[in-house]
């Protein structure tokens, strides 16, 4: 009777497993293309060849991600500010663009777990004395990506209080205008002002000026991938894709070729 009884469990486990490796099977092929939406103009994380090949840290890790859910990428252009209602029109189903999570952000769409850190910082001529304070930045201008964090953390701590807040479509735009002397500063992701920025000719004689900026609601808790509220089996997806990528070094590897700095998360 005992052997009977243990014979049917097994039996069980046996057809509740092969029912969750079909189910898990049928999922993965549900998700056979993923169309990233990304703003190619934010080295190192995403920018384009000189043929007009998109490239970046942003590109390679999204493309990785794809390969190990055997699902196609295509990657569509979008400006930065209008990714989430691009998103939420459906021209995409996910966006992969150094798009940090926040408060506001994840009110109105969904997020991946943060695949990397970067903190924000201001960059101004070498040698400014100017702080990432309000009372430090009062009368002067400062530039900043549309629709990034940096605007608006810029907008609600300092434009309230005499700094003039100036918006851009691209951060090439607002590195031109600093470049020229229209801008006496620009608050930007760190990592992307080094390497795209300070490391480069045009970025000779400016340097960060003050301490990272820390605010949790605002700034955030990492980038992430967004996607439409309620796409859960797309977060699952990627969620698990990455936690691969993260196992097999994968992720580890790419980081390394893109930076000298440590961005990972746990």
């Amino acid at each position: 009777m005992r052997q009977n009884a243990l014979s049917a469990m097994l039996a069980v486990a046996l057809c509740a497993t092969a029912s969750m490796l079909v189910a898990v099977q049928v999922q993965a092929k549900e998700i056979s293309t993923i169309r990233f939406g990304v703003e190619a103009s934010y080295p190192p994380f995403e920018s384009k060849t000189a043929d007009g090949q998109l490239q970046g840290f942003d590109i390679d890790l999204g493309n990785a991600l794809c390969a190990q859910l055997k699902a196609k990428c295509v990657w569509v252009e979008n400006a930065f500010d209008g990714l989430i209602p691009a998103l939420q029109a459906r021209k995409f189903d996910a966006i992969d663009s150094a798009m940090n999570i926040n408060a506001k952000r994840s009110e109105q769409i969904d997020f991946t777990q943060p695949l990397y850190r970067s903190p924000a910082q201001l960059v101004a001529r070498a040698g400014s004395t100017l702080q990432p304070a309000a009372e430090s930045l009062a009368s002067h201008k400062v530039g900043v990506l549309q629709g990034s964090i940096q605007e608006q953390y810029a907008k609600q701590a300092w434009a309230t209080k005499g700094v003039d807040v100036v918006s851009y479509q691209t951060q090439d735009l607002v590195y031109a205008d600093l470049s020229a002397g229209r801008l006496d500063a620009t608050f930007v992701d760190a990592t992307a002002a080094s390497l795209g920025f300070l490391n480069q000719p045009a970025g000779k004689g400016f340097a960060f000026a003050g301490p990272s900026v820390k605010d949790a609601k605002v700034i955030g808790t990492g980038v992430g991938i967004g996607v439409r509220k309620g796409d859960k089996e797309l977060v699952d997806a990627l969620n698990g894709a990455f936690l691969e990528l993260k196992r097999n070094g994968t992720y580890q590897k790419l980081l390394k070729e893109y930076f000298t700095v440590d961005l990972a998360v746990d």
